[in-house]
């Protein structure tokens, strides 16, 4: 069993999906959450749960939040799994 070496709450801003065309922007979010994490977590190994997938396109392609609140954890292996915090 791998053990958790980390848990952490983050806001991750999306502010930036609006600089580029209207039918790219959820794609653009999945893109900067996954870049936000790897960041921050230190790994490139990063796993999303579909309530984030479902959250960002909850309103479209053309409409994507402008942050999220996520738990991401980080394990022994460097694999980061993040997922939507419940609020």
């Amino acid at each position: 069993m791998v053990e958790k070496l980390k848990e952490q709450i983050y806001i991750v801003p999306l502010k930036m999906t609006k600089r580029v065309p209207r039918w790219k922007r959820g794609n653009r979010a999945i893109r900067e959450i996954r870049d936000f994490l790897s960041r921050h977590m230190g790994s490139e190994a990063i796993k999303l749960d579909s309530s984030i997938n479902e959250r960002v396109w909850s309103r479209g392609i053309e409409k994507p939040p402008s942050r999220i609140r996520i738990r991401a954890m980080k394990f022994e292996d460097g694999e980061v799994q993040a997922e939507l915090a419940e609020e």
